[in-house]
Parts: C-alpha cells; structure tokens; sequence
C-alpha cells in the first residue's frame, strides 16, 4: 500500500486543474465504444444492460467496468430504492455472495452506480449483480465516491454525455479478504472520465484510497495518462492516436 499511496501522491501533486468550457449539444459521430478500455483475450466479458464488466473469478470483483451515461439516461424511469444484491444468474464460476460481504465491515461498493441506470429496470438490477460490486470503506461509499458519482451525473447534463471506466487498484493488498469466497479487498478505486466540449475531447481520471477520508475532489485527480501508468491499463483506446495521446497527457481536467 506504500506504494500506492507513493504514487498517488506524485501524481496528484502534480494534477487538479479544472476547465470550464460552455454546456453544448452533441451532434458529433463519436468513435464507437469510446469507454471501454484495452483487454487481454482471456479476460471474461460480460455485456449487462447499459454497462460493460471485466470480471475477475481469482478476486471476485471487476477488473474495470465501462460505460457511456448520455443526458438522456438521467430520466428516471424506475424508481425503486431496494437495494437486493445478488449473483448473477447466468454467470459461471465463482462469485461473492452477500454472506461474504455480511459482518464484515466494508460496504457493497457500486462500480457502475444504480442512480445512472434508473433508466431501465433491468439495467438497475443488473447493477446489484456482484460482478459490478467491491468491497468498498463506508465512508468512502457514502461520500468521496458518492460526490464523484453525483459529478458525473452533473457532466453528463452539461454535456450531452460521459464515457466512464473505474475499477478497483490493488498493491499491496493490506486489506485481505473478506467472506469464505475471499473476495479481495481493493486498496484504492480509479475513475476516468471523458467529454466532448463541442470543440474536441476532455479527459480527467480519478484514485480513490479504499479509506475514509474526505478531501475535495481536486485532491484525487490526474490525468489519464498518469492513472495508466499505475494500472497499466490503456483507456479510451478507441480515440485516434494524436487526440489520444493530447487528452490523455493533460491535467486541465473537467469542470
């Protein structure tokens, strides 16, 4: 963990500028697919509603998980407040339970949240299947995360859309694992964004450490490019190379 927190550090030291370009239409034809990250070909896929899941059957939590939330979305159109979290029914292998998550001190943590998929019931539920669930702090749940997830939400009316790839980090794994599955516990979580401002593409990502500590949002950001090189993971791969490599090396973030 040491390490984490090493680099993370640097890069937020380095990183929290914000921009704060005007609210814009979206009439452009964007890349297909532009949240989903590279992959290797043995990584198991699953395609949920609304939501794109790299699922892990050693840690039994998502390696990432993707997707686009358009203004559009933001609809309520099913209003529940359960919160029934299950396996998912047409996944083979090893999953969590929620008698691994019971007692146990860390929170069913939302990868892909249930408020940016009320849009349709079965997208709602599918995000309580717990490929899409982490062992997370409930401080951090119920509030750093939390206010990046409403910040989100926020962008995606200002812009017509977002594309998002999170997922947990893991270093040291100081935290264990929790339940007779031993699932693992992340020791931080990471968030990159990406808009279109009408005049050319935005990026932004975040490093969340799995703790309860609250500090603005600025303190956790960095550029994409930064967030990359500490999960050696290439995101929005589907950016032509030059827009790809200016968005993903600036700091000047979202606002």
């Amino acid at each position: 963990m040491r390490h984490l927190i090493l680099i993370a550090t640097t890069l937020l030291s380095t990183c929290g500028a914000t921009m704060a370009p005007p609210a814009t239409g979206d009439s452009i034809d964007h890349p297909a697919r532009l949240e989903t990250p590279a992959y290797d070909t043995d990584e198991h896929i699953i395609e949920y509603n609304g939501f794109t899941v790299s699922y892990n059957h050693s840690t039994l939590v998502p390696n990432w998980v993707a997707y686009e939330l358009t203004a559009e979305e933001l609809e309520v159109k099913y209003d529940s407040r359960s919160s029934n979290f299950s396996r998912d029914p047409n996944l083979r292998g090893r999953q969590a339970s929620r008698e691994d998550y019971s007692h146990s001190g860390w929170d069913k943590g939302h990868m892909a949240p249930k408020a940016d998929l009320r849009w349709s019931e079965q997208s709602y539920w599918q995000s309580h299947y717990f490929p899409n669930i982490c062992p997370q702090n409930h401080q951090l749940n119920g509030g750093d995360w939390n206010s990046l997830e409403k910040t989100v939400r926020r962008w995606a009316k200002q812009y017509g859309r977002v594309w998002i790839v999170c997922g947990p980090v893991f270093d040291s794994c100081r935290h264990g694992t929790i339940g007779e599955a031993q699932v693992h516990v992340p020791d931080a979580f990471f968030k990159a964004l990406l808009v279109h401002d009408g005049k050319g593409y935005r990026a932004v990502a975040y490093i969340m450490p799995n703790e309860g500590k609250h500090h603005p949002l600025r303190h956790y950001a960095c550029s994409v490019d930064q967030l990359e090189e500490l999960i050696g993971r290439d995101l929005f791969p589907a950016l032509d190379d030059e827009t790809e490599a200016s968005v993903e090396a600036s700091a000047r973030g979202i606002d």
